[in-house]
């Protein structure tokens, strides 16, 4: 029976080296398609939150140790540029000011589109060398197309919590968008 079992061991291991051995397989180029569309959906989705939202709210928060309206769709839109600075290689972000961008509608939506903008040039110009070169990414290495991926959860995630800023006012939020 002992063969049987070193036998079955080695099977196992065999297929848990060869799916590992697979999970870097190269991304297909037309995934950064959906990427970009990923991107802009949520660049569609923080500018509804910010034109949904009347003015005199943007600086209130739904709890007491939340962000107040404006700096969590800027936390939002911002990671996006500091992210792929960082992470990814790109440049120097250059940014409205969060003063200015917190005040106003206006200014909100200049930041939330200069980050996207940013976010967008970066994805397009990205080599597909590059895409494929790993990164150190809060602990995990990862492939850099990856990150993309990761950013992606953390703007959902981050847009939703201002839901209840909305509710707290009896205001609908925007609809739900559709990737």
């Amino acid at each position: 029976m002992r063969p049987a079992r070193t036998t079955a061991a080695g099977f196992v291991l065999a297929l848990i080296v060869g799916v590992a051995g697979t999970a870097h397989a190269q991304m297909p180029e037309s995934y950064r398609q959906v990427q970009r569309a990923m991107l802009e959906t949520e660049r569609r989705m923080a500018l509804a939150m910010a034109d949904s939202m009347p003015e005199r709210y943007y600086r209130e928060k739904a709890t007491p140790t939340q962000r107040d309206f404006a700096q969590q769709i800027a936390h939002a839109a911002g990671a996006v540029p500091m992210i792929a600075s960082q992470f990814l290689g790109g440049p120097q972000p250059s940014l409205p000011d969060t003063a200015a961008s917190y005040a106003s509608r206006a200014g909100l939506r200049a930041y939330i589109n200069a980050a996207y903008d940013y976010g967008a040039n970066l994805l397009r110009t990205q080599s597909a060398a590059d895409r494929e070169a790993t990164v150190q990414f809060f602990g995990s290495t990862m492939p850099k197309w990856q990150v993309w991926d990761e950013l992606h959860q953390h703007t959902i995630w981050t847009l939703g919590q201002v839901v209840a800023n909305f509710r707290a006012h009896g205001n609908p939020p925007p609809p739900f968008l559709f990737f």
